[in-house]
């Protein structure tokens, strides 16, 4: 069997939208086909992937790297042993050929899209979901399709107010989420904590509120917003720094009795291990948001999940930043603590199959074949326009 191509195409994912760091008003990614010869009910198995968001599109590094790299390689060098599938490893040991070890940044983004259609591929063409596949090859034996997720939302958006703020919420608890998640850092802290609050009057009942400042803070304020926030019950409190900053996220951890959250944009198993070694995070309480599509796939994932094992970590406490289905795959494979869900942005990228609902924070995967971007009509159309098939 062969790769025969691969197809990329920067789509556009702009919303008028801003976290504490970014705003969203041209914020692109990209949508990459890995196209084979295997042949499935008369067409090509072809598989599919993008990179999340708050990363831009990563094109030129796909055309100019690591696509060549694939389709210039000996076919049987990128297969497994059977002769039947692709390799997953082999190909991504393919694409990172004469790269020098660190420079995470933007190639573990171009690598991880690839990676991600490669995957969907080798699950399509073994014709196995690839929550099934992943729980056979590298978990317990037996996947759990039930998957926790929590809706993302919360962003400051011109004229949004606190009413805004509050139907928005609401909309995510009516659909059956039990956690949702709002930004902070991007206003005061007492216009902050007023957001907050209107937000946590809210709730039910077995419902919670994560924060999110997507590491805009210094020490400084990052304990200062800890100490105003401790006297919340919050899910979580997120990525208070910088992502590399693990001296501030060892002390917040040491000043904030709650839950913390961190790591979504650490791209390389490396950076996820000083996370774990420098960061001061704790076992019992703390979650961890490594996202494959950011950072190198779900090849690097793996050798994350098992470096957590070394550390003494769980693989339940990981829960992906991105709201995407491959993570979900993982989750539902690998016994992961759940997933991010964008319900309204970001669209048609996240979301989960048509027809599948949020029950009390938990979906259920459908059995379809690869990672089941199929399942959803409004994604599967864009990514047949790139394929053509």
């Amino acid at each position: 069997m062969n790769i025969v191509d691969i197809l990329e195409s920067t789509r556009a994912i702009k919303s008028d939208i801003r976290n504490a760091y970014i705003d969203f008003s041209k914020m692109t990614l990209s949508l990459v086909a890995v196209v084979t010869d295997v042949v499935r009910n008369g067409r090509p198995v072809i598989g599919y992937g993008f990179n999340s968001n708050g990363r831009y599109g990563q094109g030129q590094l796909i055309r100019e790297r690591f696509r060549p790299r694939v389709l210039e390689a000996a076919p049987a060098s990128l297969v497994d042993e059977s002769g039947d599938n692709l390799d997953p490893h082999k190909v991504w040991a393919c694409m990172m050929s004469n790269e020098k070890p660190g420079g995470h940044g933007e190639r573990s983004v171009a690598v991880g899209t690839i990676d991600m259609a490669v995957w969907d591929a080798v699950a399509k063409i073994a014709e196995q979901p690839l929550h099934e596949l992943l729980a056979q090859r590298y978990g317990n034996g037996r996947a759990n399709p039930r998957v926790f997720v929590y809706a993302a939302g919360g962003y400051y958006h011109p004229g949004k107010g606190l009413q805004g703020l509050r139907d928005e919420m609401q909309g995510y608890l009516d659909r059956g989420y039990s956690v949702v998640k709002m930004k902070i850092g991007g206003a005061s802290l007492a216009e902050d904590q007023e957001r907050i609050e209107a937000v946590l009057k809210m709730l039910q009942p077995g419902q919670q509120l994560a924060v999110d400042a997507n590491g805009r803070f210094d020490l400084a304020t990052a304990l200062d917003y800890a100490k105003a926030l401790s006297q919340y019950p919050l899910f979580w409190y997120e990525e208070a720094g910088d992502p590399l900053d693990y001296e501030l996220q060892a002390r917040l951890g040491e000043a904030y009795v709650g839950s913390l959250a961190t790591g979504e944009n650490l791209f390389s198993m490396q950076d996820a291990r000083n996370l774990i070694r420098y960061g001061g995070m704790r076992r019992d309480r703390d979650w961890l948001q490594f996202d494959c599509a950011l950072s190198y796939g779900l090849v690097e994932y793996l050798r994350t999940l098992d470096m957590l094992r070394e550390y003494g970590w769980s693989p339940s406490r990981c829960i992906p930043h991105g709201g995407h289905q491959m993570s979900l795959a993982i989750a539902a494979g690998l016994g992961l603590g759940g997933n991010e869900s964008y319900p309204d942005l970001f669209q048609p990228y996240g979301g989960f199959p048509d027809g599948v609902k949020v029950d009390n924070g938990y979906v259920n995967l459908p059995a379809l074949p690869g990672i089941g971007f199929e399942g959803k009509a409004d994604l599967y159309a864009e990514m047949r326009q790139l394929s053509g098939q």
